[in-house]
């Protein structure tokens, strides 16, 4: 099994506070959120990618900025008929 470098554990510590934090603003439970996150492969494309931008912002940008993403990726895979 390798070792988790530095940089990807601070990029899950980041993803675990934007997630709980945008759950906490939308009243869903981080569960739930991190479900519908992980079926549009947003924990990976936008909370691991963006990191280095999205981490220096602020707890209310961030988990604004995710919710919107999630609500227009959610909206784009049921135009697609794609559920979600």
């Amino acid at each position: 099994m390798r070792e988790i470098t530095k940089d990807e554990e601070e990029r899950v510590r980041f993803a675990v506070f934007a997630i709980e934090a945008a759950a906490a603003k939308s009243g869903v439970p981080a569960w739930e959120l991190y479900a519908r996150l992980e079926r549009l492969d947003l924990v990976r494309r936008r909370l691991f990618e963006d990191y280095p931008m999205l981490h220096t912002q602020g707890r209310d940008y961030i988990a604004d900025d995710l919710l919107e993403t999630l609500a227009n990726w959610e909206a784009a895979a049921r135009q697609k008929g794609g559920g979600a």
